[in-house]
């Protein structure tokens, strides 16, 4: 019961969030600039969440979820600007062609483990962008101009969907399956888990999200290109899950956040932006390597564990 009231008030303020923020921008308080910023900044929380099922909770270290990105942005923007189909029609588009992607990739190659799992999802984000990059339909190297259509409701739904789905079948028995396959793969197949189903699916879901942050990044910056879609931005959503804390979603949302204003506001230094980028996670990695928030959730500093109190009475009755 404490539970579902904790998720609808969450489910509250999340909205009392998006009304504030709803306000302030159709009254144009908010510059252009801010948000951009918190347009990028849900866009990447989205990114960080879908990795975080694949790498956090199952424990498959992938380095392609640029791949999905690219394909959910290219995808989407076709449907648009090519087909003028609506907007809606082209973010689901986007995100099941990035899931179809997944199974692709994740049939065949998640078999492997470890760091030959990372290689094999590197080499398919690249053959993704390679792709894009010599396919004149879509603008090749010079990129495919698109229509602004994101905005602030779109992006908001997408990044609450997203969160929603991902807890939920994190709660689930399929996601204690995943969880299993990450603490002891070998364990969990012993005790009849189908360990390669749960790892395609895990991807699968991952992709479908990641596809649709692809179609609102493609629609918020009016132009995409391969370039935007190389390994290093498979790195940067890595460094949001691992910087988090691997297991916990919601060091993935704060890290994101994070990140995304630091990243943002050294824009006008690129000369030291990567050096004070790369310094803050080399001090976060040597004084809390295991993440800001380990393997916790915000919600476990709330929430009393039950029994704490009783069992200090029982002693007490026992001694009695």
């Amino acid at each position: 019961m404490k539970k579902t009231k904790g998720f609808w008030l969450s489910i509250f303020l999340a909205f009392v969030f998006y009304g504030i923020m709803e306000y302030l921008i159709s009254s144009s308080t908010l510059n252009p600039f801010y948000v951009n910023t918190l347009f990028y900044m849900a866009i990447n929380i989205i990114l960080a969440v879908s990795l975080h099922l694949i790498i956090g909770i199952t424990g498959q270290f992938s380095i392609g979820h640029a791949g999905f990105l690219a394909v959910g942005a290219y995808i989407s923007a076709i449907f648009t600007m090519k087909l003028q189909l609506p907007f809606v029609l082209a973010l689901l588009a986007g995100g099941i062609v990035a899931a179809l992607a997944g199974l692709v990739i994740g049939i065949p190659s998640l078999r492997l483990k470890g760091d030959y799992l990372a290689i094999a999802t590197l080499g398919f984000g690249e053959i993704i962008r390679i792709v894009f990059l010599n396919v004149d339909y879509v603008g090749g190297a010079s990129g495919m101009q698109v229509s602004h259509m994101t905005d602030w409701t779109s992006v908001f739904i997408c990044m609450l969907v997203t969160i929603i789905v991902i807890v939920n079948f994190t709660n689930s028995t399929h996601g204690r399956a995943c969880i299993s396959i990450r603490e002891d793969e070998i364990a969990a197949d012993a005790m009849g888990i189908n360990t390669t189903l749960y790892k395609v699916l895990a991807f699968a879901i991952g992709s479908f999200f990641a596809g649709i942050a692809g179609g609102l990044y493609a629609h918020n910056f009016y132009i995409i290109q391969p370039t935007n879609f190389g390994f290093l931005k498979s790195f940067d959503i890595l460094i949001f899950v691992v910087l988090g804390g691997l297991g916990s979603m919601s060091g993935s949302v704060i890290s994101a956040i994070l990140l995304t204003i630091i990243s943002t506001y050294l824009q006008d230094y690129p000369e030291t932006r990567m050096v004070i980028y790369s310094l803050v996670l080399i001090v976060m990695m040597l004084y809390r390597p295991q993440g800001l928030m380990g393997t916790k959730e915000l919600t476990q500093l709330f929430i009393k564990r039950p029994g704490a109190q009783g069992g200090k009475s029982n002693g007490k009755h026992t001694a009695a």
